[in-house]
């Protein structure tokens, strides 16, 4: 479908990992489907875009200048496919990325006053892990994105803080009856800002933590420590909203771990796009 420009935007985020796995797991698609996607590209365009050799994956010069037209190319259709004569009708379709909980947590009200003004603006959903959110964002895979906050934001993003919450540590009921906690094992995130800011914690203490899991997303990371494979690292938000929170409980930490900002982000270019415009005006807070 000429709207989705799919193979382009698998194409930019490969260009930017440079990791056939990552890409795979962060756009959701099958190593064959990334590997079949690449083939078809060079065999279209008569190049190679990618060597693939001992040391990793890179971009070949022909790479390169396809990635400069991929870009121009998703940004040309973006501004195509929204310019509208009159403003006050906009329509049209808005991809919007954000975790199961800031789904539950925060979108009904953020969003509720584009609702109301953009009735005819369709609202495509997409939920995933957190860790691939800004990543989705960049590569033009969605057009906004409520996310974790780095406190270095890439330079073509823009972000507004939306929500803060704590980061807390949680274990099982019975594992905090018995005094086990922070002695670990740990359940941390695979990756992401939270993996991030709890390994700062360990460096502050001097620890070097054992972990036992490190599952991709927050739920499953939750489930994991509620059946006592070891204590885990989450937004207090994501607390509040887990169906295993009864089974969890918070453990006192000291020094606490840094506090976690969460934001609409979109591209900074794209606020001349009336759709993104819209949505960034009528979510001001």
């Amino acid at each position: 479908m000429l709207d989705d420009h799919r193979e382009l935007r698998l194409f930019l985020h490969l260009a930017q990992t440079l990791n056939f796995g990552r890409t795979s797991l962060d756009c959701h698609v099958s190593p064959a489907t990334l590997t079949r996607t690449v083939q078809r590209l060079e065999a279209g365009l008569g190049h190679r875009l990618f060597d693939r050799g001992p040391r990793g994956v890179s971009l070949t010069a022909e790479g390169h200048r396809f990635r400069a037209y991929a870009m121009e190319a998703l940004e040309l259709w973006r501004t195509y496919r929204e310019e509208h004569p009159d403003p006050a009708e906009l329509t049209g379709r808005l991809a919007l990325f954000a975790t199961v909980t800031a789904c539950q947590a925060l979108l009904p009200d953020l969003l509720a006053p584009f609702r109301t003004a953009r009735p005819q603006v369709r609202l495509d959903l997409r939920t995933g892990d957190a860790a691939a959110a800004l990543a989705r964002l960049d590569e033009g895979e969605v057009d906004a994105a409520v996310a974790g906050i780095p406190a270095r934001l890439p330079g073509p993003l823009v972000s507004r803080t939306v929500a803060v919450t704590e980061l807390v540590f949680v274990t099982a009921r019975d594992r905090a009856d018995d005094g086990l906690g922070l002695d670990g094992p740990f359940v941390l995130p695979h990756r992401g800002l939270v993996r991030e800011a709890a390994d700062r914690w360990f460096r502050t203490r001097g620890l070097t933590p054992e972990v036992a899991a490190e599952p991709d997303g927050h739920e499953g990371l939750l489930t994991l420590v509620a059946l006592g494979c070891g204590t885990g690292v989450v937004p207090r938000l994501v607390l509040e909203h887990s169906a295993v929170r009864d089974r969890l409980a918070v453990l006192p930490a000291t020094p606490p771990p840094e506090r976690f900002p969460i934001g609409l982000c979109v591209r900074r270019a794209d606020l001349r796009r009336p759709l993104v415009s819209a949505l960034w005006s009528l979510t001001g807070v």
